[in-house]
């Protein structure tokens, strides 16, 4: 009961921190220059009280607290209105860039941690020997180098001198043909995977090589503990030491990583999708940033804004689920 409350209290906490987004993120957007419904209308000869017709049919043409709180409102019924440069519901527009944002955010932070944790733990148990200065050499170069620039040099070597992946693109696993047959989706997930490997690992090194830091120095710290001593002075094994005493210890810092991870990843996705000519989320969010369409950027960012303060609250509900000494709600 003391989680659940806690849990409801952290989720009241969040609606104020959201709402302050919403505006600060509606008066930038409306704050920068440029017209809409000019740049929709650019090259074309269209009279003034067709601009005002426009202006008025998209609300363009109320007060800013007005226009405000009818985004708010319809945003809580689930209307999220009418796109200027598509001129079709938002729903509708994001609804068709979701899916290709969500298998790349998602394919990256599965790659991060499969590979992160095992190789932060190799790194941890054979400390200052080769292959923990290689680790840290690759989490280094991970963490200090941008993904788009990873993403832009994948493409160099691998799609265009070698030849082995494609350099743009992303086949959805739910495209396949209804007629295929096991075979013919058994190659439809190949092709799938082999469009995703480059995008996956551009996305995914930053991720990996910071979770595998995280990961080396948590169990370095743990393997120096007192209860791994006692655990060794009575004769445990050093693989149980590893599993059952040292891991799941060190594993707190690592679930903050993941939680919030997964979050930013959202974020990585917009210069990756660019890079990679993947018309996903963030690209749409490039694009409508670029077209003033105010209904797409305001959804899009928010709902991104949502995503990232659950996977906050996620985290921290987590930490009781792994360390017994957590708890919750005496405080409050």
């Amino acid at each position: 009961m003391r989680l659940l409350r806690y849990t409801l209290f952290r989720f009241a906490q969040a609606i104020p921190v959201l709402l302050g987004i919403t505006v600060i993120l509606f008066l930038f957007i409306n704050m920068t220059p440029g017209d809409p419904i000019r740049i929709m209308t650019a090259g074309q000869e269209v009279s003034e009280s067709h601009l005002a017709y426009l202006e008025a049919r998209y609300g363009l043409d109320r007060p800013i607290h007005v226009r405000y709180w009818d985004y708010l409102s319809g945003f809580f019924t689930g209307d999220l209105g009418r796109s200027i440069h598509y001129n079709r519901p938002v729903s509708e527009v994001m609804m068709a860039r979701i899916g290709p944002t969500l298998l790349l955010v998602l394919s990256a932070f599965l790659f991060a941690v499969v590979t992160a944790i095992p190789l932060g733990i190799l790194a941890a148990k054979r400390r200052n020997q080769p292959s923990d200065h290689i680790s840290r050499i690759v989490a280094l170069f991970g963490v200090s180098t941008p993904s788009f620039w990873i993403g832009i040099m994948l493409i160099i070597i691998f799609a265009v001198q070698l030849g082995w992946f494609p350099s743009a693109g992303l086949v959805m696993p739910w495209d396949a043909p209804s007629d295929a047959g096991l075979s013919g989706y058994f190659w439809h997930m190949v092709d799938v995977l082999h469009h995703l490997f480059l995008p996956m690992i551009a996305l995914g090194t930053l991720q990996m090589a910071t979770i595998m830091r995280v990961e080396r120095t948590q169990m370095i710290d743990s393997l120096q503990g007192e209860y791994v001593k006692l655990a060794r002075a009575y004769g445990v094994s050093e693989r149980t030491i590893l599993r059952k005493h040292a891991f799941q210890v060190a594993q707190l810092p690592v679930i903050t990583l993941v939680g919030l991870g997964l979050s930013t990843a959202l974020g990585g996705a917009v210069l990756t999708e660019t890079v990679f000519n993947i018309n996903g989320m963030g690209r749409l969010l490039i694009d409508s940033i670029q077209q003033k369409d105010y209904q797409v950027v305001m959804s899009v960012a928010t709902i991104l804004a949502v995503i990232f303060v659950i996977g906050v609250i996620i985290t921290d509900i987590a930490y009781a689920y792994v360390d017994p000494r957590v708890t919750y709600g005496e405080g409050e």
